[in-house]
């Protein structure tokens, strides 16, 4: 290209200098956007965490701790109760403790916080089926399952599932058991293993469970935090 005869070089470096500073507004302002990005991520990233939280399993765990007049010689705990809810369906897990099994009728029951609910059964060698009812000592439960009889068909472990069908919708694993008339609101007809014959009883939960561990409590913390920096990056640019 030609060049202006009467352009010193002093004018050409200016001319040039002026074109650079012409484009900073640009480029400040596309410097500014990335860093609004990089802030928009983060939050996208701690939204997707909590939601991939709620979308996993919200669990809460208690023991049968309260064994009646039959067994209360010996020494609790006499099983586990894990309750794991996804969305409104609840799968729940007697375990036995050593030297405990589960078996006959009512062999285990639970009190479901619900005015209507479906079930369905998971894991049970010795499944007779569904019922509801007093349990002896332990008051009334809304579904109890039944086994065969006798010690030969004694489980350590026995799975099913709960809908909630209501219109009260469980918020969480703690709210799918609700205690009963005795303040229980699990139970498990409880055979000692050292007997194996006619030594039975029930034993019901009636202590605080464990729930998760709050993950879900520190993932909307940080999306929180992300959104209150995001927003404070943002009034002052």
């Amino acid at each position: 290209m030609d060049q202006d005869p009467n352009r010193t070089e002093g004018s050409l470096t200016l001319w040039q200098g002026s074109c650079s500073l012409s484009n900073q507004p640009q480029q400040i302002g596309e410097i500014n956007n990335m860093n609004k990005l990089k802030y928009i991520a983060a939050v996208l990233i701690a939204l997707a965490g909590l939601g991939l939280q709620q979308a996993k399993a919200d669990t809460f765990n208690s023991v049968l701790n309260f064994g009646n007049s039959a067994i209360s010689g010996f020494p609790a705990p006499y099983g586990t109760v894990s309750v794991s809810l996804v969305g409104q369906t609840a799968t729940i897990t007697f375990t036995a403790a050593n030297g405990y099994l589960f078996g006959d009728g009512s062999s285990v029951g639970v009190n479901v916080n619900a005015s209507s609910f479906s079930e369905a059964i998971v894991t049970d060698a010795a499944f007779s089926g569904f019922s509801s009812g007093n349990v002896d000592g332990l008051g009334q439960f809304n579904l109890t399952i039944d086994n065969h009889d006798g010690f030969a068909q004694a489980v350590s472990t026995i799975t099913f599932t709960v809908t909630n069908t209501s219109l009260t919708p469980w918020l969480s694993a703690a709210n799918v058991l609700a205690f009963n008339n005795k303040h229980f609101d699990a139970e498990g007809h409880i055979f000692i293993i050292a007997d194996q014959t006619i030594l039975t009883g029930f034993a019901g939960e009636n202590g605080a469970g464990v729930p998760d561990g709050g993950t879900t409590v520190m993932l909307l913390g940080a999306a929180l935090g992300a959104l209150g920096m995001a927003r404070r990056f943002c009034l002052k640019t």
